[in-house]
């Protein structure tokens, strides 16, 4: 688990995360041509909307991580349409 010191909003927070989430997040960062600080306060923005609509969310660590999730999931089923598999030669 790695803990970081970021500002969000002006204001310095800690987010705690395993490795292979803070370097997704980066990597997501960087493809989005944004700071890391600017995408955890976008996911934070997206997660404060969502509590003010009183819908369900888990803690910020808890968004980052579906967060990551779900873009590798976004990036897999891009990659399935752009790359399809022919049944017939499917290895086994």
């Amino acid at each position: 688990m790695i803990k970081r010191s970021l500002s969000i909003k002006g204001h310095r927070t800690s987010v705690s995360l395993e490795e292979p989430f803070w370097l997704a997040l980066a990597d997501i960062a960087r493809r989005q041509g944004i700071s890391l600080s600017g995408l955890v306060a976008s996911i934070d923005i997206e997660r404060t909307a969502q509590l003010a609509k009183g819908e369900t969310v888990g803690g910020l660590s808890s968004e980052i991580r579906i967060f990551v999730l779900k873009d590798s999931l976004d990036r897999l089923d891009q990659d399935r349409k752009l790359n399809p598999v022919d049944p017939a030669k499917k290895e086994i």
